[in-house]
């Protein structure tokens, strides 16, 4: 058994079913990313796996034990949300140790585990603050140590990052990822945003419509989609029937049958690189510059694809212009089912 395991979990809100007999494993100190559009049911999953919900059926396991029926305070987690709800009156310190005070910790020792909370989120000399005078990522990183201070058997974290901004909350996935690696800490992180997903998880579960539709590491679903649905909330896939690849590339080779494909961006080349890959010719109708990568809309007879290259300072893409590329038949992925 799993260190996590969540069994046959079934949920409904007012005749709507928001989770749909959904199995899910984790194992000891990894850390799961819940991935998928608003509505899909990844925070109702983690409010059960927390005990704020309880389940219409189903089972869930924490290091063997069924926890199913157990109090939110008896089950050993720990849990950041997207607002903080630090204690505006409490200082860095006393925020922390709330959690230790409740379950009557002694002192001593909640002084030393409060200060190796605060010098593993980098808090030193803020100690004495109160939340007003910190920045959204100080205020971030107090919740996170009140949650681990406790050492709970796993952390939930419920888009913590979601309202910082982009560079901010960049520098603070990193701190997130080594901070829970360093105490191999069983986590499981509820967003919508794929970049966050990618950069911190061990594993992706995707969801849509209260089911687990694919999962896998990181490369897995972003290289190998199993459906249109994953291709298109994953990355900027194109996706493309089956008569539109053929209008595209009609000497393209594939061995699956299916009724669309997958082709990410990137993988179009100005060279060939292998025997099997096939010439396409078509007129750059739109060029966008998004940081070091250039986007441009290639239009091949009636079709449209999105092609990124890697934007250098002496050249660029110009509407109008014909553009022949090369693209490898291993890099059209079939996919097996349409959008849910």
């Amino acid at each position: 058994m799993s260190y996590v395991q969540i069994e046959h979990m079934s949920k409904t809100f007012h005749g709507q079913h928001v989770l749909k007999q959904l199995d899910l494993a984790i194992e000891k100190g990894e850390l799961v990313t819940l991935l998928g559009p608003s509505g899909c049911g990844k925070s109702t999953l983690l409010r059960i796996l927390s005990g704020l919900t309880a389940p219409d059926t189903g089972k869930i396991y924490i290091d063997g034990k069924d926890v199913t029926d157990v109090s939110p305070k008896n089950r050993e987690i720990g849990m950041v949300f997207q607002s903080y709800a630090l204690f505006p009156n409490l200082t860095v310190s006393q925020n922390i140790a709330f959690g230790l005070e409740m379950n009557k910790v002694p002192k001593a020792d909640i002084r030393l585990r409060v200060q190796e909370m605060i010098e593993l989120v980098g808090l030193a000399g803020k100690e004495q603050n109160y939340p007003r005078e910190l920045s959204g990522g100080q205020q971030q990183r107090v919740a996170l140590a009140r949650s681990l201070v406790t050492r709970p058997k796993v952390l939930l974290l419920d888009e913590p990052l979601s309202a910082l901004d982009a560079q901010i909350r960049k520098n603070l996935q990193k701190q997130l990822r080594t901070i829970q690696r360093e105490l191999n800490m069983t986590t499981v992180l509820v967003t919508h945003d794929q970049e966050e997903a990618m950069a911190v998880s061990d594993r992706i579960y995707i969801m849509n419509g209260g089911r687990i539709v694919q999962h896998g590491s990181p490369h897995e679903i972003y290289t190998q989609p199993h459906s249109e649905f994953v291709a298109r909330f994953i990355g900027n896939y194109n996706v493309l029937s089956a008569e539109q690849l053929n209008q595209i590339a009609p000497d393209l080779s594939i061995r699956e049958v299916a009724e669309r494909f997958a082709i990410r961006p990137e993988t179009f080349r100005e060279q060939p690189v292998t025997a099997e890959d096939i010439r396409l010719t078509g007129k750059i109708a739109h060029v966008s510059m998004l940081g070091n990568v250039t986007r441009y809309e290639l239009n091949i007879g009636d079709v449209s694809v999105l092609v990124d290259t890697l934007h250098m300072s002496f050249e660029s893409e110009q509407t109008g212009t014909t553009k022949t590329l090369y693209l490898c038949p291993k890099d059209v992925i079939p996919l097996y089912d349409t959008i849910a």
